[in-house]
């Protein structure tokens, strides 16, 4: 049964993206391998230079869905749930749900500050909650 964990974000300047590519460091420095699902390719750009402009000590790799070695990187970016790879945790940019969440040991999702997101996130939440994940609640 995974664990899904939801940041509510509090402030509008720090987006989902940035704290996503914090998180993602995070997980990736504890030898995790990670699947990113955002909603557009232009999303998952933005996640991908975000990641790049890490600190030198926090380099994580990482490509965008189809690009990269075959046998792929540490970090997948993609844009359509269908692309999302089995992995150990899967951390979503995105305003959709993640596909099989059961296929994944850790869902990371966000409560963004907008009111239209933050309702999409609240549907998410009941869905996980339904899919019978063990739910968690943080603020970032």
């Amino acid at each position: 049964m995974p664990q899904v964990v939801f940041y509510q974000l509090v402030d509008s300047d720090n987006g989902v993206a940035a704290k996503a590519s914090q998180l993602i460091a995070n997980a990736y420095a504890n030898k995790q391998k990670i699947s990113v699902l955002c909603d557009t390719k232009e999303q998952a750009e933005n996640v991908d230079e975000l990641l790049w402009q890490l600190p030198a000590a926090r380099f994580v790799p990482h490509n965008l869905y189809g690009e990269g070695p075959q046998a792929g990187t540490p970090v997948e970016i993609c844009w359509q749930p269908q692309q999302v790879a089995r992995r150990q945790l899967v951390v979503n940019v995105g305003s959709g749900m993640i596909p099989a969440p059961n296929n994944h040991r850790q869902i990371i999702d966000f409560v963004p500050v907008d009111e239209k997101a933050k309702q999409a996130a609240r549907v998410r939440y009941k869905n996980y909650q339904q899919a019978g994940c063990q739910m968690q609640f943080k603020s970032a």
